[in-house]
C-alpha cells in the first residue's frame, strides 16, 4: 500500500540502497527528509521501521532485491525506488510492505543536490529520458524525460562546493538529453556551472549516443573549460547495427565512432567508459565479434559489462534468449578485452605528470584523487578533501593507479 513520509514521523530508520548514483542520490534526499521528521537513522535491529530503495536493471539485481525484502518480511517494511513502479506483483510475492513513490520524494526534498562520500556531490539534473530500447525496464519505471529547471541545478551547485565539494556529478538516466523538454541544452548547462565561482569540477554522468549525437561540437567545446573533467560514460551496448537496430538505440556503430573521435581529437588522453551487453536475443557470432571490434577500435576504458537478462515488460521480453554458457562466455571475451584497454590506458600514464585533486579516501594513510581526465589516483599519504598539487603517476593496478605527491616548486617531465 501506498504511504506518506509522515508515517514515519519520529521513528528510528535503517534504510538499504541499490542501484545507480542517482537512486542513491534519492536516498539521501530521504534521509533529509526524514531527519527533518525527527527520524534517526539506526542499524537493522534496533529500527522501528525498515527502508529499501530497490533497483531492478537486470534480472540478477532483482533476485537480490527480493532476497532482502524477504528478510525483512515480518518487519515495518517500506519499499521505494524503481521496483515497486513496475514489479510490485513481485515485490508482494515476498513481502506487503507500505511504498513510498520516488514523486513524493522529490516533491518533499528542498534541493536536486546532495552530498556524496568525501568530497562529492551529486547532482540530479533529469529524471526519464527520450529513448524506447527494447529491453529497459528503467524507462518503464522512470517514465519520460523530466529536467530539472537550470537555476535549480546552478544553486544545487553553488550550495555544494559552498559546503566543500570538489566534485560535482551529473546524473540522470541520460544526461544528454537534458533541456530537451526545456528547450534547452546540456552545452549551456554546462558553460553555465563552469562560470560558478569556485574550486571544483564537474564529472557529467550517463549519456546516450543519440543524444549525444544531436549536440556533439557544442559539448566538446563545453567540455573545453578546466571544470569540466575529460571523462565520457557512453553506453554504446553493442557494436553491432543488426543488434542496435533490435535493441531501438537509434544509432549505428560508426555514430558511437564519431563520437569518440570527436572528442579525443579535442582531448587526446580523454577517459571514455561504456556498457555493452552481451547474448541479446538473436545475437550471432558475427555480430558479437562486431562488438568485440567497436571495443578495440574506440578504445573504451573501464567498461560495465553485462548478460542480457529479460525483463517484464519491454518488448524484448517475447523474444528467445540465447543460451546462458553462451551470454557467459561472450561477457568473459568482452571483459578479457576491456581489461587489456584498461592496463594500456593506464599505462600510458606511467612516470607522467598530472595536476590531482583530493576527493576520497578509501584506506587509512591514503587519499583517492582525480586527475583532469578522471583517472583514479591513490596517492600514499593522509591529504585534505580539495587538495590541489601534481603527482607522478609510480604504478598501475587496473582500477586506479599510484602517484607520489612533486614538492611545491618542484618539477618533473613525463
Amino acid at each position: 500500500m501506498t504511504t506518506t513520509l509522515e508515517d514515519l514521523r519520529g521513528k528510528r530508520i535503517y534504510i538499504e540502497s541499490y542501484g545507480c548514483t542517482y537512486n542513491h542520490a534519492d536516498t539521501r534526499r530521504l534521509t533529509a527528509i526524514l531527519e527533518g521528521l525527527g527520524c534517526t537513522l539506526t542499524g537493522p535491529d534496533e529500527a522501528d521501521a525498515v527502508i529499501i530503495n530497490t533497483c531492478t536493471v537486470i534480472g540478477t539485481t532483482e533476485r537480490k532485491m527480493l532476497r532482502r525484502l524477504a528478510a525483512f518480511a515480518d518487519r515495518d517494511l517500506y519499499v521505494t525506488g524503481c521496483m515497486p513502479l513496475v514489479q510490485m506483483e513481485r515485490v508482494r510475492s515476498v513481502c506487503t510492505p507500505h511504498v513510498i513513490l520516488p514523486d513524493e520524494i522529490h516533491e518533499r526534498s528542498c534541493s536536486v543536490g546532495t552530498r556524496g562520500a568525501g568530497a562529492i556531490g551529486v547532482v540530479q539534473v533529469a529524471s526519464g529520458c527520450v529513448g524506447r530500447c527494447s529491453y529497459c525496464i528503467t524507462r518503464l519505471a522512470r517514465g519520460r524525460l523530466k529536467s530539472a529547471p537550470a537555476q535549480a541545478i546552478l544553486d544545487a551547485v553553488r550550495h555544494l562546493v559552498a559546503s566543500g565539494a570538489y566534485e560535482i556529478q551529473l546524473t540522470g538516466q541520460d544526461v544528454a538529453a537534458w533541456g530537451l523538454d526545456r528547450g534547452e541544452s546540456l552545452p549551456d548547462l554546462l558553460r553555465a556551472i563552469a562560470d560558478i565561482p569556485g574550486e571544483f569540477a564537474v564529472r557529467p554522468g550517463m549519456m546516450h549516443p543519440a543524444s549525444v549525437l544531436g549536440i556533439l561540437d557544442a559539448l566538446v567545446e563545453a567540455y573545453e573549460s578546466d571544470k569540466i573533467f575529460q571523462f565520457l560514460h557512453l553506453p554504446v551496448q553493442s557494436g553491432s547495427d543488426a543488434v542496435l537496430e533490435r535493441m531501438q538505440r537509434g544509432y549505428r556503430a560508426a555514430d558511437v565512432v564519431r563520437v569518440v573521435d570527436t572528442f579525443r581529437a579535442a582531448f587526446p588522453d580523454m577517459m571514455i567508459s561504456s556498457d555493452f551487453i552481451t547474448g541479446f536475443p538473436g545475437e550471432t557470432d558475427e555480430e558479437f565479434q562486431q562488438t568485440l571490434d567497436l571495443l578495440r577500435r574506440a578504445a573504451f576504458v573501464k567498461v560495465n559489462i553485462t548478460r542480457y537478462s529479460r525483463r517484464p515488460g519491454t518488448p524484448a521480453a517475447a523474444w528467445k534468449d540465447l543460451p546462458e554458457r553462451i551470454r557467459k562466455d561472450r561477457s568473459r571475451a568482452l571483459l578479457r578485452e576491456a581489461n587489456r584497454i584498461y592496463d594500456c590506458y593506464n599505462e600510458r600514464w606511467m612516470g607522467r605528470e598530472t595536476p590531482v585533486v583530493a576527493t576520497e579516501k578509501n584506506a587509512p594513510g591514503s587519499t583517492v584523487c582525480r586527475n583532469p581526465c578522471y583517472l583514479n589516483v591513490v596517492v600514499g599519504e593522509d591529504l585534505p578533501f580539495g587538495f590541489s598539487g601534481r603527482v607522478v603517476i609510480t604504478n598501475t593496478r587496473r582500477h586506479y593507479v599510484t602517484g607520489e605527491r612533486v614538492p611545491s616548486g618542484a618539477g618533473h617531465r613525463g
